[in-house]
């Protein structure tokens, strides 16, 4: 410690001249995102460090073999759209081949200049360029890793090496995306690679502090991820390709128990109306719907016998609202998880668990059946959640919102693999057009 701490004394003196003027990796570039990516960090990496008195790239006197990783990673930026030259790899690599050496001056210059450009290649491999993520709420916007806590986790990594691989300052699946990117030449595999690596750019990191859901749509699956890592997992029926699941984030602010299932208009006009047609207006008594007269809040029930049913089945009443009890037979199930959006998605249980056994599931009318509510809302609330009342729409406020990000990857890793998944709401073949011209 006390050899980190003489070069991190020095590093005022080797970094700046007498009139102040930087020495180190300040860029000739013409991409002012690099740029202001090298003067940020700069201020960052000379905070921390003397703040934490701690060395990344040095160890008992040496530079770390790492450093050669880090300029590996650099010169292979272009598989992140990025351009290796804009930092400087060369001037980096010089102050590398001199810090070998062990003259404590050239030691204290390429550890900062180390960990300067890690901070900016994070920074900027972190960038959305493009999305089709829409978020409802600004607050499920993930932030991405503060210089202070990228190096503070770096340091504190088992191995670097590893560290430096994994890349934790993405998601989880973004370096098994990039790693098979590298690897392959298929041009269609190329394609998908690429698209899936953007989607999962807009994903929190490894390194996120706290907990969210994510839902990717292509695989028909829930995670629960926690402090970076997935504590449990479940099936999920999403969007039928004429209605598909948004990609859509937002944060799980209530929960809704005992709710009503107001039925979509469509599907009140060809499965519920013939019903009343063929069986009378007591079809609606024996299955528990009520008509209102309009989508507000505050709709008022009306007679059903006041409706001309048949109108319905021919579509000549295309605003109609019925909704549907509270009970076993309810398709919302006991309970629903909201996160507010104007797209109208949510969570759900459901009473026909059938669905879960299909390895297809895209069966919905565009919100997220859960195979195990029950468990998600454990695992929300710290605590079962459950109602002895009967009464509908009974919301239960969480005391911390969850985000819940609902993606799309059909390039993903999966046992060791990456798995290719259909395509099925045709999205990556507008997605390819921009990842083209990026």
């Amino acid at each position: 410690m006390a050899v980190v701490s003489r070069f991190i004394r020095l590093t005022r003196r080797a970094l700046f001249g007498a009139a102040g003027l930087v020495l180190v990796l300040t860029p000739a570039t013409s991409f002012a995102r690099t740029a202001s990516s090298f003067r940020l960090a700069q201020g960052d990496v000379a905070q921390w460090q003397a703040h934490s008195q701690r060395s990344l790239w040095i160890q008992d006197g040496q530079l770390r073999p790492e450093a050669n990783q880090l300029i590996e990673l650099v010169r292979s930026l272009q598989t992140d759209g990025l351009d290796p030259d804009s930092y400087r790899i060369r001037s980096l690599e010089g102050m590398v081949r001199a810090a070998y050496g062990g003259n404590p001056r050239d030691l204290t210059r390429a550890d900062f200049a180390l960990s300067q450009t890690f901070a900016a290649v994070v920074r900027d491999m972190r960038t959305v360029r493009w999305s089709e993520m829409k978020f409802a709420d600004t607050a499920a916007v993930p932030p991405a890793p503060s210089t202070q806590l990228l190096l503070d986790a770096a340091v504190r990594a088992p191995s670097l090496s590893a560290f430096l691989d994994a890349m934790p300052w993405m998601n989880a699946a973004y370096a098994p995306l990039r790693a098979a990117l590298r690897e392959t030449s298929d041009p269609r595999d190329v394609q998908r690679l690429r698209i899936n690596m953007e989607r999962a750019k807009v994903l929190p990191s490894a390194l996120h502090p706290g907990r969210y859901v994510m839902v990717d749509a292509a695989a028909a699956r829930l995670y629960m991820v926690e402090n970076g890592m997935v504590k449990d997992s479940m099936r999920v029926v999403v969007g039928r390709t004429d209605n598909p699941t948004p990609m859509l984030a937002g944060m799980i602010r209530f929960a809704i128990l005992n709710p009503y299932w107001n039925a979509p208009p469509d599907l009140a006009a060809t499965r519920l109306a013939p019903h009343v047609v063929s069986e009378g207006v007591g079809y609606l008594t024996r299955a528990r719907y009520e008509v209102l007269s309009d989508w507000g809040d505050n709709a008022k029930r009306i007679d059903p016998k006041t409706i001309d049913w048949q109108a319905v089945v021919d579509g000549k009443m295309p605003d109609i609202r019925m909704r549907q009890l509270p009970g076993p037979d309810n398709s919302m199930g006991k309970m629903k998880f909201m996160f507010p959006n104007d797209m109208g998605i949510y969570l759900h249980d459901t009473d026909d668990k059938s669905l879960f056994a299909a390895p297809a599931r895209q069966k919905s009318g565009g919100c997220i059946r859960l195979q195990a509510a029950a468990r998600l809302g454990r695992w929300l609330y710290g605590k079962p959640l459950t109602t002895t009342s009967k009464k509908p729409e009974q919301k239960v406020a969480i005391p911390h919102p969850v985000p819940v990000y609902v993606t799309y990857l059909t390039a993903a890793p999966e046992n060791g693999q990456i798995a290719y998944r259909d395509d099925f709401y045709g999205r990556d073949n507008v997605a390819a057009a921009r990842v083209a011209v990026r």
